[in-house]
């Protein structure tokens, strides 16, 4: 019954420790050893402390906790790992009744990911409603700009003078233009055209590209995992996407002067990762990391919608069409920027098949 019961522990995800009346780690279950980044062979019969700093009160309720017999929950607590990362999560403490005096269950819900899907929910809502203004919108711009050029093709017919035409001209083309920027808003029209591709090839394509357009004024840097197997894509849509996002830094750095600015293309793969409500076993990151002035403050919650932009002669459009391509391949782009560093972490899945959440 005994390995009934360490099997049970064994599958739960919630990460689960035990420790005796010196506060010494006793068991740690798999979902611990990978939420605090140890090996429970290397960590058994070590303090606590060495697997969580003095944080908080976290040493005080389980100090008070073994004394009273009484059992403590927290949530949303902010923890300090043996590592110097911090974590952010809910966890309960409970006295065990048997002959070891002071013994203790403590479990850990890591609010991470919760505030993942929280926040990713939030965007994909909003994202929706954009959408649905702007789908509305480009119908109404676009049933005028068809009357207006149709007339004004009718006029420049009918004009009686050559040198008129000039101006009709001038209307057609506007229209066109116009025309044009509204279907660019509504983003990619046609679904991803999928097959397998490789990661990287797509990555020394736009390395390539960049590299024409910059020549040596910015330096590329690739950091590449050979090891990342192929993904599930649209080529060309992919390559838009990317370049749209590594095109942002780099005018970026070349709008604010930066000295010596460089660009980064780096792969890694990470496993058990959510995307919306699905964790995914295996997920591959594509970041492109600047060292430009970094995002202002003001754009940092809208800069995937359409139309915001901080540049003066920028559309706003590439990073909202980034993010909708990535959307379509079942990803998501986030974005960490301060003064110095600013990096797009691009997520798409490694397999079609996932565990739901």
């Amino acid at each position: 019954m005994q390995g009934v019961y360490k099997q049970l522990l064994d599958n739960l995800s919630t990460a689960v420790l035990m420790l005796d009346g010196e506060r010494c780690l006793g068991y740690l279950n798999p979902a611990a050893e990978m939420l605090f980044e140890v090996s429970a062979k290397r960590m058994l019969g070590e303090n606590i402390v060495g697997l969580i700093r003095d944080h908080a009160d976290f040493h005080d309720v389980l100090i008070e906790s073994a004394n009273t017999g009484h059992p403590f929950a927290r949530r949303e607590a902010k923890l300090v790992l043996h590592s110097g990362k911090e974590l952010a999560a809910d966890y309960w403490v409970t006295p065990l009744i048997s002959d070891h005096v002071g013994s203790l269950v403590v479990e850990f819900q890591p609010r991470d990911r919760l505030n993942r899907i929280g926040r990713e929910e939030d965007a994909r809502n909003q994202r929706e409603t954009t959408r649905g203004l702007i789908r509305g919108l480009a119908h109404e711009i676009k049933n005028p700009l068809g009357g207006i050029r149709g007339a004004a093709q009718l006029l420049d017919r009918a004009l009686p003078d050559d040198s008129l035409a000039d101006y009709t001209q001038v209307i057609i083309e506007e229209a066109d233009r116009l025309k044009n920027l509204v279907d660019r808003m509504l983003g990619p029209r046609t679904l991803p055209q999928i097959r397998s591709i490789n990661i990287h090839q797509i990555l020394e394509r736009i390395y390539n590209l960049v590299g024409a357009e910059v020549g040596t004024s910015v330096e590329i840097i690739r950091d590449y995992d050979p090891s990342i197997p192929d993904i599930e894509a649209d080529e060309e849509q992919l390559i838009q996407a990317v370049l749209n996002v590594v095109r942002n830094s780099v005018q970026a750095l070349t709008e604010s002067n930066t000295e010596r600015p460089k660009v980064m293309l780096r792969t890694r793969t990470v496993r058990q990762f959510t995307l919306g409500a699905d964790r995914h076993r295996l997920v591959c990151q594509l970041a492109v990391v600047d060292n430009g002035p970094g995002v202002p403050d003001s754009l940092r919650e809208t800069i995937f919608y359409p139309m915001i932009s901080g540049r003066a002669e920028g559309t706003g459009l590439g990073l909202s069409i980034a993010q909708a391509i990535i959307h379509q391949h079942q990803g998501l782009i986030e974005c960490k920027s301060e003064p110095g560093r600013t990096e797009f972490k691009i997520y798409i899945p490694l397999e079609q098949n996932h565990e739901n959440n």
